[in-house]
């Protein structure tokens, strides 16, 4: 068992929280969050020591990792620090909302051989796994195009929106992650599009959007359309579709059951999808946790590493350049 200490117990912590709970490779031995209220509940649910403060977590030598599940201004500076403290880090996207604050990061704890896995864990959902290996072994020959959608179920509150560093840093970056994940090489440009359709004063309020576009093209020529909305009223909306010379492969939405129903009024009528991420992608947050526990038994990363928490970024950033200069840009104009 791989003692390992939680840091944050918001909504994304507390999950963490059960699944280490539930795995056969971890044990919780430890909680930290600034609301010692929040620490106590999880302490209390799950039997973890409450630590009095973070410091304390990367002092005990007991602890072989940490899970990073904090706001995201503190990621940067808690990888490095658990990376100097001998900790193998799990941290939730994304490294930072500034990219020259990752990199710093990264050349920060180079000489420390680090064993950092940063939390895309879209990578780990059983279909668009299977979507990729298929391809990967051949089945639908050469690639040629991937569409990627993800919209979520309704808006988040503008507290929120505040200080999420936007659409492309917040709601896109998984999805840039997947981009690169099923291209199976970098892309070389970028040309998005957003607009606020749902929040009608969202740009101007806050200088954010809520339903966006973006095509990415590969030196080789494959492309690669990623389109975001804030709002799909009928549930949460994670698909994938890879197009091939031999065919095409989908990796679809999920609902509680597959029933439908038909009667003189409606045809197929169904469940609805469920309803957000937590549900949508139950089983990768669990199988990542897994893929974490084995990098650190033999220092083999599975997961999304933290190179690839800075190129999501560094796609994030180009996004945000195209659509300000509205105008394709070539990934490189955005030093990484």
């Amino acid at each position: 068992m791989i003692d390992i200490a939680v840091l944050g117990c918001g909504r994304i912590g507390r999950m963490h929280c059960q699944n280490i709970h539930d795995s056969q490779n971890f044990r919780l031995a430890a909680i930290y969050d600034i609301d010692p209220d929040a620490a106590s509940a999880m302490s209390t649910r799950f039997g973890a020591r409450v630590a009095g403060s973070v410091e304390e977590v990367l002092g005990d030598t007991s602890l072989r990792a940490i899970l990073v599940a904090t706001f995201t201004s503190s990621h940067a500076q808690l990888i490095e620090a658990g990376v100097k403290a001998g900790k193998a880090v799990f941290c939730e996207k994304p490294v930072d909302l500034d990219l020259g604050r990752a990199i710093r990061c990264k050349m920060a704890i180079e000489d420390y051989q680090p064993l950092v896995q940063i939390g895309f864990n879209r990578r780990f959902d059983p279909g668009h796994a299977a979507a990729r290996s298929q391809f990967q072994t051949g089945t639908i020959g050469e690639l040629y195009q991937i569409l990627i959608t993800s919209r979520d179920p309704s808006p988040p509150p503008r507290s929120y929106v505040q200080g999420c560093g936007g659409l492309f840093r917040d709601m896109s970056i998984h999805d840039f992650d997947m981009a690169r994940y099923l291209l199976d090489e970098e892309p070389v440009e970028i040309f998005s599009m957003a607009q606020a359709l749902i929040d009608k004063d969202l740009e101007a309020d806050l200088g954010d959007f809520d339903t966006a576009m973006v095509l990415l093209r590969t030196a080789n020529g494959r492309q690669c359309c990623i389109n975001n909305s804030r709002q799909a009223l009928y549930g949460y909306d994670q698909r994938i579709e890879i197009l091939g010379e031999k065919g095409m492969i989908q990796s679809g939405n999920r609902k509680p059951h597959e029933t439908t129903t038909y009667t003189a009024h409606s045809s197929e009528n169904a469940s609805p999808y469920l309803h957000f991420f937590i549900e949508r992608y139950y089983e990768s947050f669990a199988l990542q946790l897994e893929a974490f526990a084995e990098t650190i038994e033999d220092l083999q990363p599975r997961g999304a590493t933290l190179e690839d928490g800075i190129k999501a970024l560094q796609l994030a950033e180009a996004a945000n350049l195209s659509l300000t200069e509205r105008r394709l840009v070539h990934i490189d104009e955005v030093v990484c």
